[in-house]
């Protein structure tokens, strides 16, 4: 299936519009990882572990609006937007979102 931010695909046709589709996921920051990127905080750099739990979070929510768009009978999701909150009562829990059109190409 192919998956873009943009309103079109090159060189292919829109025929049909199946409706907005959305993959959200929530995962929460364990106790290991939240020390270790204080430490990064404290000392400077990057943070690898917020960032691999960042990475597998939007990949996971691509793969859920893949699957509903491909049970509403679409092959491509175009004007894709991935949107990053922070939710709990420590900034614990990392939401992430991905929405777009669901539509069938030529």
């Amino acid at each position: 299936m192919i998956v873009t931010t943009t309103n079109n695909i090159e060189g292919r046709k829109i025929v049909e519009y199946r409706g907005i589709v959305c993959g959200e996921v929530i995962s929460g920051v364990d106790f290991i990882k939240d020390f270790a990127a204080g430490l990064t905080n404290f000392f400077g750099g990057r943070s690898k572990s917020y960032e691999d739990e960042l990475i597998l979070a939007r990949e996971n929510a691509l793969e859920e609006l893949k699957e509903r768009a491909s049970r509403l009978g679409a092959n491509a999701v175009v004007g894709i937007d991935i949107d990053y909150e922070v939710l709990g009562q420590g900034g614990n829990m990392l939401m992430v979102t991905a929405s777009g059109t669901a539509v069938v190409i030529e």
